[in-house]
């Protein structure tokens, strides 16, 4: 009859009265869902920088944003030769 007493409180993440296993576990379920987060990360940083990408997925913008730039610069430019 070496049965361990039951914890007055349920064992949960930072109570004390856990067992070295339950720490462990816990320390593993942590690891992995670390892990998994940084893969995602990782997977959406590479997506979010691909260029190539970017351009295709937004030419429209792009092509828009390209003659805006392009009527303000030689506007700019018409005022200057006119001085």
């Amino acid at each position: 009859m070496s049965a361990q007493p039951k914890p007055i409180r349920p064992a949960t993440t930072g109570m004390p009265g856990r067992s070295a296993a339950e720490i462990r576990r816990d320390i593993d379920l942590q690891r992995n869902e670390l892990r998994h987060s940084v893969e995602a990360l990782r997977g959406r940083v590479t997506e979010l920088t691909d260029w190539r990408r970017q351009v295709r997925e937004h030419r429209s913008e792009l092509i828009v944003g390209a003659a805006v730039v392009g009527f303000a610069i030689g506007g700019l430019l018409a005022l200057r030769r006119r001085r």
